[in-house]
């Protein structure tokens, strides 16, 4: 059995609210929501492994703080990336609109070369600011795959990670189709998952791939702030 360790980071802009970053990664890792969960400040690590057909793929997930004021901070997670989820609130156009700016800041990084899905959370909400025609023409602009999802509703979040991973892989793979690397749909897929939150110092010594040394007793990143998932 072949194995494979994929780093994804996940973007997005805090403008009015949240975005939902961190409450997409703990549905897909912990299967849970909470609407009060916190807003992310500096970077949680995450670890997820799933086996697909004989290969197990190791995918360290780094939810990035969304705020304008860390951006600068921006290239010390990027750094050999594989695949980034690219998220914005379907509710607040602003949010869209600013992350073009991240996909531009996270390419002068890594390189065009990276694989990208967007994510239109909050699909469970009514009054939608951003229309599908325009997130479409700017997906296909960038080489990304769009979709819309709800942490809340627990609607297309397995999706959007499992995608973005099976594309990783296809890119990075011999294998000659998507079909017979992945199967069917999900098919064949085992989940597996840990959670680990890092520490400036760790975030600042992690190797490729989220090559990182993390302590026995994590210390926690994240600071109280707005609410939303």
């Amino acid at each position: 059995m072949s194995r494979h360790n994929f780093k994804i980071v996940l973007l997005g802009e805090v403008t009015k609210g949240r975005v939902g970053k961190t409450s997409l990664t703990l549905r897909f890792v912990k299967n849970s929501f909470d609407d009060h969960q916190q807003s992310t400040i500096q970077a949680t690590y995450l670890q997820k492994e799933l086996r697909i057909g004989d290969k197990t793929v190791t995918i360290s997930v780094w939810d990035t703080a969304g705020q304008e004021r860390f951006h600068a901070l921006g290239p010390i997670y990027y750094r050999n990336a594989d695949g980034a989820l690219l998220v914005y609130d379907v509710t607040d156009h602003d949010t869209f609109i600013r992350a073009k700016n991240w996909v531009k800041e996270l390419r002068k990084v890594v390189g065009d070369d990276i694989t990208i899905t967007i994510a239109g959370n909050k699909s469970d909400m009514k009054n939608r600011q951003v229309s599908d025609e325009e997130v479409a023409e700017y997906a296909k602009s960038v080489g990304a795959v769009h979709l819309h999802t709800s942490a809340k509703a627990n609607r297309n979040v397995d999706e959007a990670f499992l995608d973005l991973t099976k594309r990783i892989l296809e890119k990075k793979s011999s294998a000659p189709s998507r079909t017979e690397l992945l199967g069917k749909q999900n098919s064949g897929i085992i989940i597996d998952n840990t959670e680990r939150r890092v520490t400036r110092t760790e975030s600042r010594m992690y190797g490729k791939n989220g090559g990182i040394s993390v302590a026995d007793e994590p210390k926690t990143t994240q600071e109280q702030k707005q609410c939303c998932g």
